[in-house]
């Protein structure tokens, strides 16, 4: 296999330097999109409404979204909207609407564009005013998830190694990380090789494990329960995953890329 403007290795898209530069470019205008959408979620406000400047700002950068006119086998519609608002026991796809926001709630908000060609894909989770000491505990544990794995990669480094810290960091303080649900490559396309698992199996690690190598770009996105880390489809519409027992889930990512000297996070805005 090859590739114009980067190699491939073992299936997986390594990116040049100018690639890496329209991916930053890409990863800036969601980090200003979710940092605005932070400031903008107060009780009272619709995810609805957070999809409506989400996609103004998209449009007014000349940028698409991503996730807008997704096709799902599972669901019965394309991704209608250009964020994913996910609130309270919703893990992931959850679809913005007009039901405002409560206090004590969480939503977590997962954005992404493609700019020049190239995709940039990052969510955060948003407490919606004052909310329990125990989904504070779960936002906190999650966001160092996604740190620990950042500070973890290396060069030459199996990603299951990384992954396992991961689990550590989450189990070690009683929650559960989501198996059915992982990271990905991303590059030009969403969803490229590899898969980017958030724990550590195994099966799966003599099957799907890779070895990280500069210029990989990888979308690492831990979501992590309150409760057990079983998740199901939610009816009717077949895109929101929400949690088997109802309890709280959170979810952070970024998109990184791999450098000889660890690794550049392409979606913190710096």
């Amino acid at each position: 296999m090859s590739r114009v403007g980067g190699r491939v290795h073992k299936g997986i898209i390594l990116k040049s330097a100018r690639e890496i530069g329209l991916m930053r470019k890409a990863g800036g205008l969601v980090h200003r999109i979710l940092a605005e959408l932070e400031e903008l979620a107060k009780p009272g406000v619709t995810t609805g409404e957070l999809n409506e400047v989400a996609e103004k700002r998209i449009a007014d950068a000349g940028a698409k979204a991503l996730f807008k006119g997704v096709v799902n086998p599972q669901a019965n519609r394309p991704f209608p909207a250009a964020l994913c608002t996910s609130v309270n026991d919703v893990v992931v796809h959850g679809i913005p609407d007009d039901v405002p926001l409560e206090e004590g709630d969480i939503v977590s908000v997962d954005c992404g564009v493609v700019l020049n060609g190239y995709c940039g894909d990052s969510a955060r989770t948003i407490a919606i005013g004052a909310i329990s000491d125990e989904v504070r505990k779960l936002l906190d544990v999650t966001c160092r998830a996604l740190d620990v794995a950042i500070d973890e990669i290396r060069v030459g480094r199996m990603w299951s190694e990384v992954a396992k810290e991961v689990q550590a960091c989450v189990e070690n303080e009683g929650l559960s990380v989501v198996r059915d649900f992982v990271g990905h490559g991303i590059g030009q396309e969403m969803h490229e090789e590899p898969k980017v698992p958030n724990y550590y199996d195994r099966k799966q690690a003599r099957s799907g494990d890779f070895r990280l190598d500069a210029n990989m770009t990888l979308a690492i996105e831990p979501m992590v329960n309150l409760g057990s880390h079983r998740v199901r489809y939610r009816d009717p519409d077949r895109w929101a995953v929400v949690t088997e027992d109802g309890r709280c889930a959170a979810h952070y990512e970024h998109t990184v890329a791999v450098t000889g000297n660890g690794v550049e996070v392409l979606t913190a805005g710096g």
